[in-house]
């Protein structure tokens, strides 16, 4: 087992230094140790993100945030803002408040101890074991989907790959392959090497084999197992909601916002004044007459049926919105959203598309929509 494994982590550590994509958060040459509070932002906007989004918002994250310190000074609203696009939007919240942990630490340092970083809020197993060893060479793992994936198809383990012992699995192979002389003195890059292969060439469908520099010691490509393994999953269920946004336009021509509350889907970001409801083939959803009722804007007339409709995918729902649009009237009033702590404001489009708003609720507010308006 131990000349495999040998073979197995110095093949990896070659292919990684020949084959590594150029991506912002890497060192120059792949060698040397990446920057701990590059690491941080990187490993936060990667959960669930894939790596060409983020390299397109990475550096513009940099450059509002250059510094573990001025992100921790950042007010949240200003880091959602700059994390708008990029979805999961506690990822943001989660890096703000691990920001501000460290700064509270001694030196204000990040840890090198795995155990000492998933103290801080948002930093699990895999997340601490990825800081660690790629900002530190600290030799510990970190096992994500992709490296699980690997694992289980270079040891032919049919399990599923969210089951209850693959991640134990995963972690005791790569815990005995960072064990290895070629990985001791390279543990991140041969983190960061299992990852990009599970990324590049591993993928979940149609591996690439023929390209894997692991072909030769995989079980689940002698066994003609790699399609199967890892096992299917059953798709997750989404919720059906229904979301009906109002755009409100005052003679000034600005729209009236709502800040959404602090728990929940999209919590605490911007959005027009918003009713969600359940959606499905018995729900016909609220009325133009009974909406203005419903999100507490009195005296306010809708158009007879909404301008625009499309749907929204997330992870656990699937969200179908209409637009509606109104001019306010005169001696318009509105008062606090519905949950009673959802403050309103006027704003012009150009200070709208400065705040954090989900991608659904930029679609509506910064679209040109003249044309729709009685003026």
């Amino acid at each position: 087992m131990a000349s495999r494994d040998s073979r197995i982590a110095r093949t990896l550590l070659e292919w990684f230094d020949a084959a590594a994509r150029d991506l912002p958060w890497r060192p120059p040459g792949r060698a040397g140790r990446r920057d701990p509070y590059h690491t941080l932002v990187s490993e936060f906007m990667l959960q669930q993100t894939q790596a060409a989004r983020v390299a397109e918002r990475f550096p513009r994250f940099l450059a509002r945030f250059p510094s573990l310190a001025h992100l921790a000074r950042a007010d949240e609203q200003d880091v959602l803002a700059e994390w708008s696009g990029l979805g999961y939007y506690a990822r943001a919240r989660n890096l703000h408040a691990a920001a501000r942990a460290v700064a509270d630490l001694p030196h204000a340092r990040l840890p090198h101890d795995p155990d000492q970083l998933t103290a801080l809020p948002g930093v699990g197993r895999y997340t601490a074991g990825a800081i660690a060893s790629l900002a530190f060479n600290t030799p510990t793992p970190a096992v994500d989907g992709n490296v699980s994936r690997v694992i289980l198809r270079l040891e032919a383990k049919d399990l599923p790959l969210a089951g209850p012992g693959t991640l134990a699995f995963a972690h005791g192979r790569a815990t005995q392959l960072l064990a290895t002389e070629p990985a001791r003195a390279s543990a991140g890059a041969l983190n960061e090497a299992l990852i990009e292969l599970g990324a590049t060439i591993c993928t979940p469908r149609s591996p690439r084999c023929e390209a894997c520099p692991l072909a030769r010691e995989c079980r689940a490509r002698k066994l003609k197992a790699q399609a199967r393994i890892p096992r299917a999953k059953p798709p997750a269920r989404q919720k059906h909601l229904r979301a009906d946004s109002v755009l409100i336009r005052d003679r000034a021509g600005r729209l009236l916002i709502e800040r959404r509350p602090r728990t929940g889907l999209w919590a605490a970001m911007w959005q027009a004044p918003t009713l969600e409801s359940p959606a499905g083939p018995d729900e016909p959803g609220p009325t133009a007459r009974q909406l203005p009722r419903l999100l507490h804007l009195p005296g306010l007339n809708l158009g007879p049926r909404p301008v625009e409709t499309f749907t929204h995918a997330t992870t656990h729902r699937l969200v179908q919105f209409r637009i509606w649009t109104a001019a306010a009237p005169r001696d318009f009033a509105p008062g606090p959203g519905p949950a009673g702590d959802q403050p309103r404001e006027w704003k012009k489009q150009d200070q709208i598309a400065m705040l954090a708003i989900s991608n659904p609720q930029r679609r509506i507010l910064l679209a040109d929509r003249d044309s729709l308006f009685d003026r």
